[in-house]
């Protein structure tokens, strides 16, 4: 019986049964309030500036540049704090205008978020 478990117990000694199998990919740091209020708020203006492409949004002011400037800066102060990757930040950004895009959810992120970017000073 102890010869027919030999071959059983020279594998689990073996260098290949001592690796584990990595874990997934850890899972990101978490965001602040004003970090998930600053993701959202980028989609919204990414949202609304593509908007106003097409001649709709004209009761927001124009949102081409200054909520462009506004995405980039708060993107790169996420990555900065939180060690996230670009790409990272992009997939949630997306995220957020998915949700964005339901009946009245996009006009009611968006007092919020003017306000956010004129207190950003852009």
């Amino acid at each position: 019986m102890t010869l027919r478990l030999l071959p059983i117990a020279l594998f689990a000694a073996s260098p290949l049964a001592a690796q584990t199998v990595p874990d997934a990919a850890p899972e990101p740091a978490p965001l602040s309030l004003p970090q998930a209020s600053a993701l959202k708020c980028s989609a919204a203006f990414a949202l609304g500036a593509a908007m106003q492409t097409r001649g709709e949004g004209a009761q927001w002011p124009a949102l081409s540049e200054r909520g462009r400037e506004f995405m980039v800066q708060a993107s790169a102060r996420i990555m900065d704090e939180t060690g996230w990757s670009r790409d990272l930040v992009a997939i949630r950004t997306r995220k957020q205008a998915t949700a964005l895009a339901a009946p009245g959810a996009l006009d009611a992120a968006m007092t919020p978020c003017l306000l956010l970017l004129d207190a950003s000073g852009l």
